[in-house]
């Protein structure tokens, strides 16, 4: 059984983190203090050393994206470090938990980073709907001002007003500037031109508490745990038909066998398995047979889906996929940001589509239409928004396309309202159909 590796949670069974005192009892801003007797350059090449992998989601190394940044001498523009807390990824709450638990350890990671880039500013924009979190950030960010750790760096808390289109980053961007969250064309790319136009360098909340511990034990130490090219630990998010569900952080590359058998206890009842998402509702399933998969980001990647989030969402034999492929479908029609066509139109059509096979009504010449819109759409629209709306429902046709078919020809759903999720909205329904005209007959 894979055993638990707490690092970015370290020390919040034993004691509140929450306070600086406590904090500080462990250690907490020693790195920070060691980081600013470091050249920029330094700070770095440690966290390079260390093959820090972005967590929220692309995987991208924190090491390249800092060296990416040209620091304000060579731009001729400030620097800004964006911490990105808005987690709106169904399936993920991870980083919620950080916030609530260890927010110094987050805090001292933004402070170590605004130091590598030469930052005067940090931004931390967290999701609206996480209002308890924030008040725990904010408290700590005033614990660390009074005690004068910020140095002559600005610390502002920004709270987002719920839209999913602004964890991209570049819509997360045009929302602090105080425009309207819907994503920029790129290139450029952040690190050259982000906030205001400027150089910024934007990671999640746990890359970015992750940044304390390679300061404090070394950039060679953390890149010895786990696989060579996913070091470091993973805080899995693990929900859905699960015995044990909640935050569990385990080394990358654990595999989703142990994780919902041994660390989040099997599936309730005795029933068995039918799905894994592996990486938050964007990605696509896996089969029971990919249990023995390695959840690290190379691995999953290779076998046909993403890490994403490490929100690893578990489906028992009681679920219609026909109706978890439409509820997912309705969630990412109803956060698309509307600027690009094959996002704003095709998101409509595959629900449209699915509501028409879900309700029995379809012939199978739908389904190939369904199975067709998706490709049009899929590396068509200006974000990756158009990509998770896709990734989940073709990859549920491709891989239960007997139970998309079973809907045809038995004029309805065959579990006969026997499904686990029957009568289950989305939480953006507000009545039967969608707002669109149904595909004609």
């Amino acid at each position: 059984m894979a055993e638990a590796q707490p690092l970015v949670l370290a020390g919040a069974e034993e004691r509140d983190l929450t306070r600086l005192a406590e904090y500080q009892a462990i250690g907490g801003y020693g790195a920070l203090a060691k980081a600013r007797g470091l050249e920029r350059q330094a700070v770095i090449h440690e966290i390079s050393t260390a093959t820090l992998r972005g967590r929220g989601g692309a995987g991208f190394p924190m090491g390249r994206k800092l060296s990416l940044v040209q620091p304000p001498e060579v731009a001729g523009k400030p620097t800004y470090v964006v911490a990105n807390a808005d987690e709106s990824e169904p399936g993920a709450f991870k980083d919620r938990e950080i916030m609530r638990r260890v927010p110094h350890r987050f805090i001292e990671g933004c402070l170590i980073a605004a130091h590598a880039i030469s930052a005067k500013h940090v931004f931390i924009y967290i999701r609206g709907e996480y209002a308890a979190e924030y008040e725990v950030l904010r408290k700590a960010a005033d614990e660390v001002r009074d005690a004068e750790l910020l140095d002559d760096v600005t610390l502002v808390l920004h709270r987002g007003a719920g839209a999913y289109i602004c964890g991209e980053e570049s819509a997360l961007l045009e929302s602090l500037e105080g425009e309207r969250g819907q994503p920029r064309p790129r290139p450029p790319f952040p690190p050259i031109s982000g906030l205001y136009a400027s150089p910024t360098l934007i990671n999640n909340v746990q890359t970015l508490a992750t940044v304390p511990i390679i300061l404090e034990r070394g950039g060679a130490w953390y890149a010895s745990l786990g696989p060579e090219a996913s070091p470091g630990t993973a805080v899995y998010s693990i929900s859905g038909n699960i015995e044990r569900p909640g935050n569990y952080e385990l080394p990358l590359g654990t595999t989703l066998r142990e994780l919902i058998y041994d660390v989040g206890g099997g599936i309730p009842g005795g029933r068995k398995l039918k799905a894994i998402i592996p990486g938050g509702s964007s990605v696509p399933v896996f089969t029971p047979d990919q249990l023995d998969t390695p959840a690290d980001f190379d691995s999953i990647q290779a076998a046909g889906s993403f890490l994403g989030s490490a929100a690893i969402i578990v489906v028992d034999e009681r679920a219609c996929m026909v109706q978890l492929a439409l509820r997912v479908e309705k969630f990412y029609m109803h956060e698309s940001c509307g600027k690009c066509t094959p996002c704003r139109e095709g998101t409509r059509w595959m629900v449209s589509l699915l509501e028409k096979i879900e309700s029995g009504r379809a012939e199978h010449a739908d389904l190939d239409l369904l199975r067709s819109v998706c490709n049009r759409v899929l590396g068509k629209s200006l974000c990756a928004l158009g990509d998770f709306a896709v990734y989940p429902v073709a990859s549920y046709i491709d891989k239960y396309r007997e139970e998309f078919e079973a809907h045809i020809d038995q004029g309805g759903c065959p579990y006969g309202g026997d499904s686990s999720i029957e009568g289950v909205v989305a939480p953006v329904d507000q009545h039967t159909h969608s707002p669109v005209a149904e595909v004609p007959a």
